[in-house]
């Protein structure tokens, strides 16, 4: 299990899309199963993310994406399109005999469990989907969807969380949105986008900046896990990697656009 654990703590600050993917890639990909797991915290540049099979030609308007100097990035997880504006996202990373005889089900909602934990440290009634009868399947679009293990305040979708297994690590990614333009984002997409329906933390009432909340959050995680956290920073190798990968793969149109890798 992931409680008392010692936890690599790194928070890389506000980034672009495709420096922060290519971080997330770097550190999964070297990830030894000996390895302390990893926490990290970040934000973005204005910009959307997409699963690893995500159409996104049959979603976004990539004139207006491109009219509006919004990047858009294709993620090394599943699931559907993020919005990212004024959000704290996080990931986790560690070898999977931590989680042992769980499904992919039960490991969302015990990973999640911290955000449930951090929302109502805020005073907000966060649920999963699940439990209070709002899901209602997978949208290509990750906001106008609503699956089990989403979570929900005041019949509203907060953010999204996703995934990917290797076949020695387990990694998960998700974003805790604190503002959001959704006029600005609204017009991108070409389907049913959830924006209007989803929930912000300023919408809900809470006012918090970036590194307030990472705070509030990582004091969260340690409380929920019963874990300790060491404060790192990337590595000189880590940084080499991340901008060869990001030079490769995060800032091609045929990885972003068209998952091709090579």
């Amino acid at each position: 299990m992931l409680k008392n654990r010692r936890w690599r703590f790194i928070d890389t600050g506000v980034g672009s899309a495709e420096w922060n993917m290519a971080v997330d890639e770097v550190l999964l990909k070297n990830h030894k199963e000996s390895d302390f797991p990893t926490l990290r915290f970040y934000g973005w540049n204005k910009a959307l993310s997409a699963g690893r099979f995500s159409k996104i030609e049959q979603s976004v308007d990539l004139e207006k994406l491109e009219k509006n100097k919004i990047a858009c990035v294709r993620r090394l997880s599943g699931g559907g399109i993020l919005v990212h504006d004024n959000d704290l996202s996080y990931s986790l990373i560690f070898a999977h005999n931590f989680l042992k005889d769980k499904s992919v089900k039960e490991n969302y909602f015990y990973l999640c469990s911290f955000l449930i934990n951090l929302y109502k440290k805020f005073g907000l009634n966060a649920e999963f989907a699940c439990k209070i009868g709002l899901q209602s399947g997978h949208s290509n679009i990750c906001l106008a969807g609503r699956e089990p293990y989403d979570i929900i305040i005041d019949g509203k979708k907060m953010g999204g969380n996703a995934q990917r297994y290797t076949r020695s690590t387990m990694f998960q990614h998700g974003s805790i949105p604190i503002s959001l333009n959704e006029t600005l984002f609204e017009s991108l997409f070409l389907q049913e986008s959830g924006l209007k329906d989803a929930a912000t933390l300023q919408k809900l009432g809470v006012f918090a900046a970036y590194k307030m909340l990472s705070k509030t959050a990582v004091e969260t995680f340690c409380e929920t896990y019963e874990a300790e956290i060491e404060i790192d920073t990337l590595s000189a190798s880590e940084k080499q990697s991340v901008k060869e990968l990001m030079q490769n793969k995060y800032t091609q149109k045929r990885w972003n656009i068209y998952a091709k890798s090579s």
